[in-house]
């Protein structure tokens, strides 16, 4: 059994891929899994770290906006495209997939619709509220397509679509009181967890550093700043009591069980883990996400109470910090946005799909073998 997953240029695009990949393996240990990117996604260092075979191929992604620059640069896309097709042309011929498996970046379009045209099956997983084009497009001849949110439903026309959630890692919950032991803080307080993402987000990380001295005298606070912002933060801020400041989390197992509130990005990966977890958060959506994808997704979750969701423009406010301070006092709003975030929850959904992975490559096989 060979399969190939096509996804990647964001964590967002690729870690689902990562998760389906590793339940895979665990049903069918003797699958072949390859994976499909290009030179400059996260996929050309962390797939290698995994030890998995990762095939380049140069496809690349229209550009947004209408400067001369922008619009010349998409005036190449369609021979671009088409040298994309040629080098799946050749790794399909090469690898000779049973199914190929696209969840979704740039790097999935040509893959995915070269398998269509040859008759493999194909698998679609999409990670956010709103499906881009690409997925729209592809689907249509897709053999099943996998979604993350209900709402994503109204996008899709055909038979064989499912809402089956968002594949993430796996998170231990672990006791809060040890659990912020681990962090150096006080158990006894409640917690706020503050993250977005390895680079960090520059409005959240400027809001916090505004009224952290008021917040500190109420609760705990654990902040991951990303790498661009963490020397000037810390440098700024120096060592406080009940604070725990760092460019990086390596155990977002512990961070999760300690927090009582969360304040972050609204990215599908995250958002899924959030809703995994049952954890109540305050979401300042990405406003340069392509497709405007983290307000569709922050705003499905506040729409049934999962969450709370302050756009990235306001974040610097009074009134955003004022209903992050009353949040944190208000112990039964919180356990009702962690009952509705439960709701959300779709744990299996790695282990799910790949047993569909699976399906779709062995009647594949069977096929063959009668043709």
């Amino acid at each position: 059994m060979r399969i190939i997953f096509a996804g990647g240029g964001t964590g967002g695009h690729l870690y689902p891929a990562v998760a389906i990949a590793e339940q895979v393996l665990k049903l069918e240990p003797n699958a072949v899994v390859s994976f499909v990117g290009t030179e400059k996604g996260i996929e050309s260092t962390e797939i290698p770290k995994l030890g998995y075979t990762l095939h380049i191929i140069s496809a690349v992604s229209l550009k947004r906006g209408f400067s001369p620059k922008t619009l010349f640069e998409n005036l190449k896309f369609p021979f671009r495209f088409y040298e994309s097709l040629n080098e799946c042309k050749r790794l399909l011929f090469q690898e000779e997939p049973d199914v190929v498996v696209g969840t979704g970046g740039f790097v999935s379009a040509p893959v995915v619709w070269q398998a269509q045209q040859w008759g493999i099956p194909t698998l679609i997983q999409e990670q956010n509220a709103k499906p881009g084009l690409a997925t729209r497009w592809l689907a249509r001849r897709a053999d099943e397509v996998h979604l993350s949110f209900l709402e994503s439903l109204d996008y899709f026309d055909r038979d064989e679509v499912f809402v089956t959630g968002n594949p993430t890692r796996e998170l231990k919950v672990y006791p809060k009181a040890e659990a912020c032991d681990f962090f150096g803080i006080d158990a006894m307080r409640k917690t706020l967890l503050v993250f977005g993402g390895s680079l960090g987000a520059r409005s959240i990380n400027r809001a916090v550093a505004a009224w952290l001295e008021q917040a500190l005298e109420r609760f705990n606070v654990i902040w991951q700043t990303g790498k661009l912002d963490f020397e000037s933060i810390a440098e700024r801020v120096g060592k406080r009591k009940n604070l725990w400041l760092g460019a990086f989390i390596d155990r977002m197992d512990y961070a999760y069980s300690a927090a009582d509130l969360v304040l972050c990005r609204a990215g599908a990966s995250t958002l899924a883990e959030l809703c995994n977890l049952g954890m109540a958060a305050v979401l300042v959506p990405y406003p340069f996400a392509a497709a405007n994808h983290q307000v569709h997704n922050a705003a499905a979750l506040a729409a049934q109470g999962a969450a709370e969701m302050i756009l990235d423009k306001d974040i610097g406010s009074t009134s955003a910090k004022q209903k992050i301070f009353d949040l944190m006092e208000n112990d039964e709003q919180r356990l009702a946005m962690r009952a509705n975030a439960k709701k959300h929850a779709r744990p299996n959904a790695a282990l799910k799909i790949a047993r569909r992975v699976i399906r779709l490559a062995k009647d594949y096989q069977m096929q063959d073998s009668e043709d």
